[in-house]
Formats: structure tokens, C-alpha cells, sequence
């Protein structure tokens, strides 16, 4: 079995290792989302230290679908030319980068956006501070648009793909949640209905990637809050995900949350991912806490996941990589 420093091709990528730097908000955007030196200084820093692929932080895609100020954005073109810097510095210290595209939906504030908060039904949002407006099948559809439209500019900065945020209790998380989707109409009810927004919006930005650009999902398989979504119905939903085009699963949690904070065990959520690897073909993502070479080299060569996340310790240590692999006994070539 391949190990985390064996290189693993997903459609047209190769990744030189199975090292993910997964999607962490640093805050450093612009007023109007635009990508900045301390970006770069930021990611490249990792790239030189060996991370195999970089996901860059979660990115709005339409202004009320603004997490918080200093996100990045890529809601107009006017933000390409930031972004293409950034990518070429990344590439040219040796990573494969894709950004992460993401709509807050119902976890929006008003202070941020000046703008009602929208979401799948009118159901407070477990960490929202006003109800959300129930958006219209019309506007779900625009919002569609605008998940395409920002995955159109990704390929024109030069991205190597995109991923969707459908975790953390997000818009298209919050579709699939029955906590957050009462709707009776198509787009809820059954797991089905609840996964045609998100099958929607994967079809729509799938039109705009390249034939063999690997469109990358962060999945919510859990929601870890009674009346939501369950483990077993997640693995139900990821088998929907692959069938509607997902070529890559970052498995994480749903409603409940970015991390589950009071977890502290390491790969917290690699079980989570282990069983959704169980039931699909494609690549699946691990993360959770992860902090030693030898526990993320032994996952991928049991079969748990296919690649590893290692988030804080990245940012606490962007050599982090390098030094894995003198540990493991393994020379690398770049």
C-alpha cells in the first residue's frame, strides 16, 4: 500500500506526496476579498516546506455569503490578478494549490454582509444571530451561478481545481442537514431532496473546470447534533456526492462544527472518514489533529484514507513535511 510520501494522480494531478494543507481563514484579505504579500509569504512558506497540495482558505462566492472581514473573495474579476500571483508563487516552490469556494448561507451576520442572512428554511442557524431568510428556488439558482462564476476566475488565476465547502454548517451543509432543512418542497424531505441544491451547484461548477481538473468536496458527514445528519445517512449522501461528479472527499464535520474544539484525541475525524471511504471509489481526504509522521503514514498504508490533513501543525510548523520524512527514513528529491 502507497504511504504519505508516495505520490498519488487524481485526474489531470499529481500530487508529488499525500500531505494536504487544509483550508485555515487567516484574516489577511482585503476590504473587497483581494489576495495580499502576506498570503503569499503565508503559503509559500508551506509549499517550500514539502505540503504534497495547499487548499487556500474558504472564499465567498457572492457578498452575502461573507463569512467574516478579511476573507478571501473571488465574487468579481477584479480579483484574478491577486490570486494568479499567489498561484504562481506556490507553484513555483513546488505545490499543487486549489481553492475553496464557499457560501455562509445562514450562518451569516448582518454586521458583515449588511444584508439578511439566507438559508435553506427559516430555522436559526445553531451559530447564527438572526433568522435567515428561505431562499426561493430563483435565488438558488443565482447562487449557483455564483459558485460557477467564482470557479471560472479560480481556472483563470491558474488554480490546479477548486473544492466546495459542504461542511462545517455552511450553505450547501446546511441544504443537506435536516436540523436546517425543513423545506417540502423538492429541495428537502428525503436525502435526495436535501442533496439536489449541492448536486446542483456541483454540475454548475463542474461546467467550468477543465476535463481533467478533480473537483474536490468538504464534506459534512456527520452532523454530531440530534436531528441532524447521521453517520450512517452521511455515507448514504457521499455515495449521491461521487455519482454527481465529487472526484475528491474531504471528510470532516457537518452542523456541529469546524474541528469539534473539545476533541483532542489525534485523527479525530479519521474514522468519520475511514467509513466514507468504505463506501466510494474516490479519494478521501483524512483530518482531525493529526501531528505525527508515523500515525499519518500508517492510515493511508491501512487504507483509512488516501491522504492526510494536517492543519495546525502547518501552521505552527510550515517544515513540518521535511522533517516527516527524515523521521520516517524517507529521502526526498525535492
Amino acid at each position: 500500500m502507497p504511504g504519505l510520501f508516495d505520490p498519488i494522480q487524481i485526474k489531470g494531478i499529481t500530487l508529488k506526496n499525500r500531505i494536504v494543507m487544509p483550508p485555515m481563514a487567516n484574516g489577511f484579505g482585503a476590504e473587497d476579498g483581494a489576495a495580499g504579500e502576506k498570503h503569499i509569504a503565508h503559503y509559500t512558506a508551506r509549499a517550500r516546506g514539502g505540503a504534497g497540495l495547499i487548499i487556500i482558505e474558504h472564499t465567498f462566492v457572492a457578498q452575502e455569503g461573507k463569512a467574516s472581514k478579511g476573507q478571501l473573495g473571488l465574487d468579481d474579476d477584479k480579483l484574478i490578478p491577486g490570486l494568479k500571483k499567489l498561484v504562481d508563487a506556490i507553484h513555483a516552490d513546488g505545490a499543487k494549490v486549489i481553492i475553496q469556494l464557499n457560501h455562509v448561507g445562514a450562518a451569516a451576520s448582518r454586521l458583515t454582509t449588511g444584508l439578511q442572512p439566507v438559508g435553506p428554511s427559516e430555522i436559526l442557524h445553531p451559530k447564527g444571530s438572526e433568522m435567515p431568510h428561505a431562499l426561493t428556488t430563483a435565488e438558488m439558482a443565482t447562487i449557483a451561478v455564483k459558485f460557477s462564476e467564482a470557479a471560472r476566475r479560480a481556472v483563470a488565476a491558474g488554480f490546479d481545481s477548486v473544492e466546495l465547502h459542504g461542511a462545517h454548517g455552511f450553505l450547501l451543509c446546511q441544504f443537506l442537514s435536516p436540523y436546517t432543512n425543513r423545506r417540502s418542497d423538492e429541495y428537502g424531505g428525503s436525502l435526495e431532496g436535501r442533496l439536489r441544491f449541492p448536486t446542483e451547484v456541483i454540475r454548475a461548477v463542474k461546467a467550468k473546470l477543465g476535463k481533467n481538473m478533480p473537483l474536490f468536496y468538504r464534506f459534512g458527514a456527520d452532523d454530531m447534533r440530534e436531528g441532524g445528519l447521521t453517520r450512517e445517512e452521511g455515507k448514504k449522501a457521499a455515495h449521491l456526492l461521487e455519482q454527481a461528479g465529487v472526484d475528491v472527499l474531504d471528510v470532516s464535520g457537518g452542523l456541529g462544527g469546524d474541528g469539534q474544539r473539545n476533541h483532542t484525541e489525534q485523527g479525530y475525524y479519521v474514522p468519520l472518514a475511514e467509513g466514507v471511504k468504505s463506501v466510494v471509489k474516490v479519494p478521501v481526504i483524512g483530518v482531525g489533529h493529526i501531528t505525527e509522521p508515523e500515525y499519518a503514514d500508517r492510515i493511508i498504508r491501512e487504507g483509512k484514507v488516501d491522504m492526510a490533513a494536517i492543519g495546525r501543525l502547518l501552521l505552527a510548523n510550515p517544515d513540518f513535511p521535511r522533517q516527516a520524512a527524515a523521521k520516517l527514513g524517507i529521502k526526498l528529491e525535492y
